[in-house]
């Protein structure tokens, strides 16, 4: 965390104009979190410098789009569309924000002292079918069709006492969810490598008892009715193994997916504005209808998972309900 501290510190976050030594940091930082064999390929560091400063300008552009945070507060919650849409109720919100475990930790530890805390809310976005009660024509029906949007799976990460600290730790946040999406696609590679291994080493098998003329009381494989189409699927699978690495060359393999998967950044995760009209039920209305709000919400995206809502917010911790003890929390449970 210490150099990306230095990296998007008083500036140094302009895209492109990054220390050497904390640009080699981040290298480093990459290979830790994919493969740390790749350190046995000799430049490696060159391969990797064009796309981690690519990941890193990406990262940097992200969270500088998210906007000013939102004061979450009791009296500031039915003036801000966003927060009673996300939230059921003021209520919820603070209980929500008290039960945090992230934010709890950060304020037993470096965050103790503070009067007030900024942090990112994400949260899932789910919508759902339903039939309610609308006006038709003049008359009330209770079959109509509409759309209910509810947001679940709140939860807080990078809490500081300092907004452009919190920043500081999403954009790490950001380049490291990238080198995750790295590691994924070297693992998926792994895992077919092994199976087609698997396969390969079958039909070889199977090749080699058809061509010995192996008599069997077993009926033919399915799909395998004489050698030219057991070749020609061997033939295959071994091409598909090539391109996965062989065992000489799959360090170098790895060393391109990260590389690629880096320099591709803005396709593995990115964020964009949602506009949802929603009415003081969250039920997703007509734009032109007088009973629905325009909000306007960031969602991230990513290449492998579900997109999540993004909500950079200040809080006051002397707002947040006391911690449960262990009783209060069972007994909410067992309601």
């Amino acid at each position: 965390m210490m150099f990306f501290r230095s990296l998007f510190h008083d500036g140094g976050d302009a895209p492109g104009r990054y220390p050497k030594s904390q640009i080699e940091a981040a290298i480093e930082r990459a290979v830790d979190g994919t493969d740390s064999r790749l350190r046995l390929l000799s430049g490696y560091r060159k391969r990797l410098l064009e796309p981690v400063v690519t990941a890193l300008d990406h990262a940097v552009a992200l969270v500088d789009e998210l906007p000013e945070p939102l004061i979450a507060a009791r009296e500031r919650y039915h003036e801000e569309p966003k927060l009673s849409a996300v939230f059921a109720s003021a209520e919820f919100m603070l209980e929500q924000f008290g039960r945090d475990r992230v934010l709890r930790n950060f304020l037993a530890g470096p965050g103790r002292y503070a009067t007030q805390v900024t942090t990112l809310l994400r949260a899932e976005r789910i919508e759902k079918h339903v039939l309610g009660r609308d006006l038709v024509d003049g008359q009330m029906r209770r079959d109509v069709p509409q759309v209910a949007v509810n947001f679940a799976g709140h939860h807080l990460v990078d809490p500081s006492a300092d907004e452009l600290e919190t920043r500081r730790l999403l954009k790490q946040r950001a380049f490291d969810q990238v080198v995750t999406l790295a590691l994924a696609r070297i693992a998926s590679a792994q895992v077919e490598r092994v199976d087609l291994a698997r396969q390969r080493d079958l039909l070889r098998r199977k090749l080699d008892a058809l061509e010995r003329g192996d008599l069997s009381f077993q009926p033919p494989q399915a799909g395998f009715h004489d050698r030219r189409s057991l070749v020609a699927e061997l033939e295959r699978i071994t091409h598909q193994l090539h391109r996965l690495g062989t065992e000489d060359k799959v360090l170098q393999v790895h060393l391109e997916m990260v590389a690629e998967v880096l320099m591709d950044a803005g396709r593995q995760l990115w964020s964009r504005d949602i506009s949802l009209h929603l009415d003081a039920m969250n039920i997703e209305r007509h734009p032109r209808d007088p009973s629905g709000h325009r909000i306007i919400l960031r969602e991230l995206h990513t290449a492998q998972g579900r997109p999540a809502i993004l909500l950079l917010l200040k809080l006051t911790p002397s707002d947040l309900p006391p911690p449960e003890d262990f009783l209060t929390a069972a007994e909410r449970y067992l309601r």
